[in-house]
């Protein structure tokens, strides 16, 4: 077994909201009073798509993603251990003892008083208290909702129901950022072209997806960042099926196939719907990136 010298925070942090944030925050503080560095042990892939594989997809961030914003957050090291049969049915105490012990070598965890862990949710925060510290782990519980009240509303599942209703305001505000979806342009129809609006296309794959229609959004590539408006949704007036984020910049001129971009959702512009022929959807399109030039100053 190696030891490190590190306090980690345990947990999933998808979307790595204000509410992970602030258990970084004070995993950080905790590491550094124990002259420790901070880090972070997570399961992958998510526990919930483990034991419900037939779930839709409902990811608010991919891991690539994910771990960068933990990073961001005061993360030096990020332990990511395999969600698995093995590991789902652990007891408890193999859990602490096996993995976090034995395995990792941590000094010390940091957890959410909600935390459960172990087979069947047997762990508690006070299991793990007790069992962490009979090891030789230092634990602190935080009590996130007795510490600052104002984490109550930032939960993974709160952000995806708001992405759901099309809020992205809302989610944003659980986030600390606009919620963004990060991927590598595929080529389309490239119907878009035909009228004088070409777009960048991604598919969501294990991200969930938010409400079908138009947004205001921003989206970077290769370090700049334009302006843009995006569709999501199965593009009626065209007859595709598959889901779709089609996003048009402002103010760019270039190939972006086979580019990496990420597209940040700003504000719920309106529902798709299916027009009568190009000319109409051409006519609205127009009319929607002028609402959003406008929105985006």
């Amino acid at each position: 077994m190696v030891k490190r010298n590190i306090m980690a925070a345990l947990g999933n942090f998808d979307g790595v909201h204000r509410g992970h944030q602030y258990l970084l925050q004070k995993t950080a503080d905790f590491a550094r009073d124990h002259n420790a560095a901070p880090g972070v042990v997570l399961f992958e892939p998510h526990p919930r798509r483990y034991f419900r594989p037939g779930d839709p997809p409902f990811l608010l961030t991919l891991p690539a993603k994910r771990d960068e914003l933990l990073r961001e957050a005061g993360a030096e090291e990020i332990f990511t251990l395999v969600f698995d049969k093995a590991l789902a049915a652990m007891t408890p105490e193999d859990f602490v003892n096996g993995v976090l012990n034995e395995k990792l070598g941590l000094a010390g965890v940091v957890t959410g008083a909600d935390f459960r862990f172990g087979q069947g949710r047997a762990g508690d925060g006070d299991a793990l208290k007790t069992l962490g510290e009979a090891a030789g782990l230092k634990v602190r519980l935080v009590d996130t909702l007795a510490e600052n009240p104002d984490t109550e509303k930032y939960g993974s599942s709160a952000v995806r129901a708001a992405l759901r209703e099309g809020e992205v305001d809302k989610a944003a505000e659980m986030l600390g950022r606009e919620w963004s979806v990060r991927g590598v342009v595929a080529e389309g129809r490239k119907v878009g072209r035909t009228i004088g609006f070409p777009t960048a296309n991604l598919t969501l794959g294990e991200l969930i997806e938010p409400r079908k229609g138009v947004y205001v959004t921003r989206t970077s590539v290769d370090g700049e960042t334009y302006g843009s408006v995006s569709n999501f949704g199965r593009r009626p007036t065209v007859g595709d099926t598959a889901p779709l984020l089609e996003t048009f910049f402002f103010d760019f001129d270039g190939d972006l196939y086979g580019r990496e971009i990420e597209v940040a959702f700003v504000e719920f512009l309106r529902d798709e719907q299916k027009f009568d022929g190009l000319e109409a959807l051409k006519a609205q399109i127009a009319e929607d990136c002028l609402r959003a030039r406008a929105r985006l100053g």
